[in-house]
């Protein structure tokens, strides 16, 4: 087969732990499987997650004592770097929340056709407060493309911007080998992401576990992951009295088999994008409890047919919930039963001919 033209760059802060990250990941492969020529290109030096294409790792590339010095060596690494492969399509996975930077950018990205993601319905990490600002940096790109259509919906409102298009976060398990043993011999309910409690209000999370008394049932919390709040969530389990009903697992990029064998898996967000971690859990088969956050869950839970859409910041509803899931087996049963199906239209391959009618 004769290899697409275009030549693109994957351009995100890393491929480490993170839904947006595992986009990229997932991304790269999604184009290469279409025949693209992919360049994935990060800022900071941290690989977790497989990549397709050729890697420009700046984090490595731009070594230097002083940090201001450090930056300015990535913008001429990457500047050198497009011109030299020559790319033809930019698809910017980056957080964009400081105007003088994404100028910058703007200027060295040049006239290449550009792709901007947005991940977050927290719109100020992508765009500039002004209205102005922020029609000057998107108005000319090819797509802004949104992982949801309430952020597709925001953008049109706040920034009257026209070139919006929605296409959801895809899961991909085929270069996986997924184990389908036990992963443990304790019945558990599961948490999987990013320790980042501005974002997953751990507080709700634990607060509604402690209401719910699951644990006198046998069940424990697993909460796996990284991020910086490890210390504040740890705090919070002892402030709640669950320590013993509350594991905390590290990060692990292939952590399908404890995915598969949680009762349920939990998503207590302030705000999000569109939560792979959902998306994931019931790909493998695993109902969800999900608070009704902006946005993404109302996307993807259909309340009491693959898991159950709880009001935000209602932990005593949530703890409800959380029973209802261990108690009502005829409900879990529905739930269990959808799951993989309620998710099949995200499919990389469903997913990947929506990005290549953008690309072609």
């Amino acid at each position: 087969m004769v290899k697409n033209k275009n030549k693109v760059a994957i351009i995100s802060n890393s491929l480490g732990n993170g839904g947006a990250e595992k986009f990229a990941s997932l991304l790269s492969f999604m184009l290469e499987n279409s025949n693209i020529e992919v360049h994935t290109i990060i800022i900071n030096d941290v690989v977790d997650y497989e990549y397709a294409g050729e890697l420009l790792n700046l984090g490595i590339d731009s070594e230097s004592r002083f940090p201001f010095f450090k930056k300015i060596k990535k913008g001429f690494l990457l500047n050198d770097y497009l011109k030299e492969k020559q790319i033809s399509y930019i698809i910017d996975n980056r957080p964009r929340n400081n105007l003088l930077r994404e100028l910058i950018t703007n200027w060295i990205y040049g006239g290449r056709k550009k792709i901007m993601i947005v991940h977050s319905f927290k719109l100020e990490n992508y765009f500039p407060k002004s209205a102005f600002w922020s029609q000057f940096l998107y108005r000319k790109a090819v797509k802004i493309v949104c992982v949801s259509n309430a952020i597709e919906k925001e953008i049109k409102l706040k920034f009257d911007l026209k070139n919006t298009k929605t296409i959801y976060n895809p899961f991909d398990f085929s270069r996986t080998k997924i184990n389908k043993g036990t992963a443990t011999t304790v019945d558990y309910i599961l948490f999987f992401g990013r320790f980042d409690e501005k974002v997953k209000n751990f507080n709700l999370m634990l607060e509604a576990f402690f209401i719910s008394k699951l644990f006198l049932q046998g069940f424990q919390l697993f909460l796996m992951g990284d991020g910086p709040d490890l210390n504040k969530i740890q705090d919070s389990i002892k402030g709640f009295q669950l320590d013993g009903y509350v594991t905390i697992l590290p990060f692990n990029s292939n952590a399908f088999a404890i995915v598969q064998n949680a009762r349920f898996t939990v998503l207590t967000s302030h705000y999000e994008g569109f939560p792979m971690s959902i998306v994931e859990s019931l790909a493998l088969g695993t109902p969800v409890v999900a608070v009704d956050c902006n946005s993404g869950p109302r996307e993807i839970v259909i309340d009491e047919y693959n898991g159950l859409l709880v009001e935000n910041y209602n932990a005593i509803n949530l703890a409800a919930a959380f029973n209802s899931m261990i108690l009502d087996r005829e409900l879990y049963a529905i739930c269990k039963k959808n799951a993989s199906k309620s998710v099949a239209h995200l499919s990389s391959e469903t997913i990947s001919k929506q990005w290549e009618s953008i690309l072609h």
